[in-house]
């Protein structure tokens, strides 16, 4: 079987709500990861064989096949063809799994990779929320109340689920909020994420200027300031500042065949060492990566401490804690770099953005191999292991 590559990853810097890349459609945003992966590899825009792009709130700006417009708004010729994928958080993650899978098949050479989310010009939820609104119908059929009767489908009920199952405090989950911020900061300070994130011009009250540091990092963050955030549910333990931030950002990764590293003179950062996607408990719902990681290793003839870097996504704070106790990873390993709860979530571009920073931490702390897993809504996980080359 061929054997699939990463020739490079990009994202943008995030964008909170509202914020820095508030001003910049979807499209354009995403066209601006694919140039840059263009740009980076120097790969013949032409032999790019296809473009799959994940986007959870396909729908306003983001709707009309949102890889598709930002194929024909990015500096790819129009021959390239794309697809656009919904694995709810995991879309992109799913993304380059589909994009190995095409070329360890056989069928395709070089795939680009991609994911975009403006959680500000579409606001998550709002393909279901607007129909329903016009009393256009719900997602929950008949089918589905009979099997699950009275339940909806909630990741913020999961999560407290989770934190309830595993035993966990609410100075747990603030400690954990406190350190991603905390490497988050040392990671931009020490110039870490440099090589991963694509600038973006945006205009500002003080002129046009370029957008290259992470909007939702607490650079001055303290345990006393998220200790104080207002809970989300009254009952609970979770808040705001330990769950991901709301952000805008787009990101892109290359994914080439053998062959056409050969063909095209191209370098690869690291070679997909396996694929895997599981589901269980829908309602529970965020806690399926625990269950995929065990999957993935043993398919991969791996064991936990044989991985050096893990990015787990913080889609909230229960998750990778209930992530580390139940692998027994080593958490100086985890989310190095800080995670979603700093960094924030851009829902459809998430994957993508995870294996940027993945690949290239591999790289600056010259490691063997990293592991990324994503919770998803329905109760579905990805899991990828790649090998740094």
């Amino acid at each position: 079987m061929t054997t699939a590559y990463i020739v490079d990853a990009v994202r943008t810097a995030g964008g909170r709500r509202g914020g820095r890349l508030a001003g910049v459609h979807p499209v354009d945003m995403l066209a601006k990861s694919l140039d840059a992966i263009v740009d980076r590899s120097g790969i013949d825009p032409a032999a790019v064989d296809d473009v799959i792009t994940g986007c959870v709130s396909q729908a306003g700006e983001q709707a009309m096949q949102v890889g598709r417009m930002g194929v024909l708004s990015s500096k790819l010729p129009d021959s390239v063809p794309a697809v656009t994928i919904d694995r709810q958080c995991g879309s992109s993650q799913q993304a380059i799994q589909f994009a190995a899978q095409a070329v360890m098949s056989g069928t395709q050479d070089v795939v680009i990779a991609s994911g975009v989310e403006s959680m500000t010009r579409v606001p998550m939820g709002t393909n279901a929320t607007l129909h329903m609104k016009e009393g256009l119908g719900h997602y929950k059929s008949p089918g589905l109340e009979e099997k699950f009767p009275g339940i909806q489908f909630s990741q913020f009920m999961g999560a407290e689920m989770i934190a309830k199952k595993h035993g966990f405090t609410k100075e747990q989950l603030d400690s954990f909020a406190l350190g991603s911020h905390t490497k988050a900061k040392m990671a931009t300070e020490t110039g870490a994420f440099e090589n991963e994130i694509v600038p973006v011009e945006i205009e500002t009250p003080e002129g046009t200027e370029m957008h290259t540091i992470d909007e939702g990092i607490r650079f001055d963050a303290t345990l006393e300031g998220i200790a104080g955030v207002k809970l989300i549910s009254p009952d609970g333990i979770v808040t705001a500042a330990s769950a991901s931030q709301i952000c805008d950002g787009s990101s892109a990764v290359l994914v080439v065949s053998e062959e056409a590293l050969k063909r095209h003179g191209l370098t690869p950062m690291a070679r997909i060492h396996n694929l895997t996607v599981t589901a269980g408990d829908p309602v529970i719902m965020l806690e399926e990566p625990l269950f995929a990681t065990d999957k993935a290793l043993q398919r991969a003839g791996l064991k936990i401490d044989d991985i050096d870097l893990y990015e787990v996504n913080e889609a909230f704070a229960p998750v990778p804690l209930a992530w580390l106790k139940h692998t027994g990873a080593d958490p100086e390993k985890l989310n190095i770099h800080g995670g979603a709860i700093a960094l924030g979530h851009p829902l459809g571009a998430s994957g993508t953005k995870l294996m940027a920073t993945l690949v290239h931490a591999l790289k600056r702390h010259d490691k063997k191999y990293g592991l990324q897993t994503m919770c998803e809504g329905g109760g579905v996980a990805n899991v990828t292991i790649v090998e740094s080359v």
